[in-house]
């Protein structure tokens, strides 16, 4: 059997002193984490909804999906719904990370307790972001009142009226 020295040499330094060292220059850089949804915009956000799509329409529905009524309801135009979109893509990316290549054996049983659950439970809510809606009925969520959009920026004291 042979051994390589480099590798061992490797494999016994500690990973500070890994990371520290170059990468050859033929390998590619590790792709970077991926970011939250609500942070993207153009066609990144579009790239990043469609696979979202994708993985709704194609796992989390037809495994997941139970059936619509007024105690549990649903928009078949979630992605109009900020909020189911925000809540979708958490679920998602937990997913990715929990039953991905190199994730533990408990990794799906802590996505089904920690992350599945409780985000279906919310979007479900009678009061969540698709109550409103109904089967083949689409209803935007009305945005609470604000009466200043920015009531501490650097306009705040115009039209204020002195005493």
């Amino acid at each position: 059997m042979t051994v390589d020295t480099a590798d061992v040499e490797q494999k016994a330094q500690s990973p500070s002193e890994r990371s520290s060292e170059k990468p050859p220059p033929s390998e590619e850089p590790p792709p970077s984490a991926p970011r939250f949804i609500l942070y993207l915009e153009g066609p990144e956000y579009a790239k990043n909804l469609r696979q979202l799509t994708l993985w709704t329409h194609h796992v989390l529905l037809p495994v997941y999906g139970r059936e619509i009524t007024s105690a549990a309801p649903w928009c078949s135009r979630w992605w109009e719904h900020q909020e189911a979109v925000a809540q979708l893509h958490g679920l998602w990316l937990a997913w990715a990370d929990l039953t991905g290549p190199g994730s533990g054996m408990s990794g799906p049983a802590n996505w089904h307790r920690d992350y599945l659950g409780p985000v279906m439970q919310s979007l479900r809510d009678p009061s969540g972001p698709f109550a409103g809606c109904k089967p083949g009925s689409h209803r935007s969520k009305e945005k609470p009142p604000v009466d200043a959009i920015d009531p501490f920026g650097p306009d705040r004291d115009r039209g204020r009226t002195t005493g």
